[in-house]
Parts: C-alpha cells; structure tokens; sequence
C-alpha cells in the first residue's frame, strides 16, 4: 500500500518520501511543508504568525479538494484517505494546500463502493455518521470530513470543544443555525474584511453542507465539488 502512495505525484499532495517499520512502530517520511498544517495556521495564530483573508482560504479549500478529488478519481486503484482533517491539510511556501498523512489510506478497486474494515478510522468531529453504524468506509466518508475542514475555514472554529456548541459539535452548531440566522457562522474577520463577501461565502457554506449531508449517498463526489467551485467563480 505506501509503495503505491510512494509513486503518486500531484501538486495537492504531500511527496511521501519513505517509510520504515521498527517493532510495532510504523514510520512515515514527508516533505518538509515550510507552513506546517492548516490546524496551526487556524486555530493556533500566535504559533504561526499567520492571518487568512478569504481569498487564500478559499485557494485551500480548492486545494484540498483537488488533492482528495486525484486520489479518488485518478488513482488506479482508487484510493480512501480515511482520516481527512485540519491537521493533515499542510501549507507549502505559496500557501497551496497539500493533504499528507496516509497511514490510515486504503486502496479501494474502481468497481467497490466501500470497503469493510475491522476498526473505526478518523478522528472525533471529522468522522461521518455512518462510521459509527457499520464498519464500511467509502469516498463518500472522505468528502464528509472535507466538508467539516470546510466549516473551520469560514467560522474559524475547530470540530469539537468550543464553548459555542453546547452539547453539540461544529457541524450540528452550523446545522442549528441554518435555521436562525445562518450568516452569524462566518468568522467575524472575514465579514469585516468585505460585508459583499458574504454571497459568496454562503456559497462556500453551500457545499460544505453538501458535504456533510448525513446520507453518504446525497453527498456530491469529490469532482462533483470542484465543479461547484467552478461555477461560484465562473
């Protein structure tokens, strides 16, 4: 499995340079991003010294998805990242968005629509509802923990323990205010950077509830996404 990934090149991907195993260690080797992960540069500004504006978030939400879209799409055989979150979004010098991190990928045949697995992959806030109900996993779990990456680029808020979600977690709290005023979900600054903004962020807002529909089978595919953001910017 990671010499297949080993061999993969694309701009939206971090080279996986090698690999070793030591007992039950398992080791992975990737290029050095110069701005480390999308987590940091969100959630942790005095880390990384680094603000924003919607017009580089936006270029990194299409990053990410062109990235996802090429493992899903091109890859021969198709291939399930299975752990889709901030933290493995890496930042290059250009701040072009790069997934890493294939320790939980699997290979999935272009003829399967999901693969059973023995144990739970991904992480709390990222994973899709029906991870929890039977242990398959799909490109369409991917495209769910895209679109909650998608939620903290436009609120700035992180999955899970933020003191605004009560007993919920991100993609509820954005859910619940679908039905108040949808608009208080975006990240202060973004609406302060440009109130004309906000069309188009409610766009952006469109599709990552595609995303996050909780049946696997509503979910747009990864192509399907980047033609979404082709027609915003058309």
């Amino acid at each position: 499995r990671m010499e297949t990934i080993g061999k993969i090149k694309h701009r939206n991907l971090v080279p996986l340079l090698g690999y070793c195993k030591v007992g039950e260690e398992r080791l992975l080797v990737y290029e050095y991003m110069k701005y480390g992960s999308l987590e940091d540069v969100l959630h942790d500004q005095k880390k990384s010294g680094i603000k924003l504006n919607w017009a580089t978030r936006r270029k990194i939400a299409i990053g990410a998805a062109r990235g996802l879209a090429f493992l899903h799409h091109n890859c021969i055989p198709h291939i399930i990242h299975r752990d889709m979150k901030s933290s493995n979004v890496l930042l290059d010098e250009n701040l072009e968005a790069r997934v890493s991190d294939f320790g939980m990928a699997r290979l999935m045949s272009a003829m399967d629509t999901h693969l059973s697995v023995s144990t739970l992959a991904g992480t709390p806030g990222y994973v899709p509802p029906e991870y929890y109900q039977s242990f398959r996993c799909s490109a369409k779990g991917d495209v769910y923990s895209y679109g909650v990456v998608m939620l903290e680029l436009l609120t700035g808020k992180r999955p899970t323990d933020s003191a605004d979600f009560g007993d919920n977690n991100l993609v509820g709290w954005v859910k619940q205010h679908a039905e108040l005023k949808i608009t208080d979900v975006f990240h202060p600054e973004l609406m302060k950077e440009d109130p004309s903004l906000e069309i188009e962020l409610l766009q952006h807002l469109k599709v990552a509830c595609a995303c996050l529909d909780d049946r696997s089978w509503r979910r747009p595919t990864m192509i399907q996404v980047m033609t979404m953001f082709k027609e915003i910017q058309a």
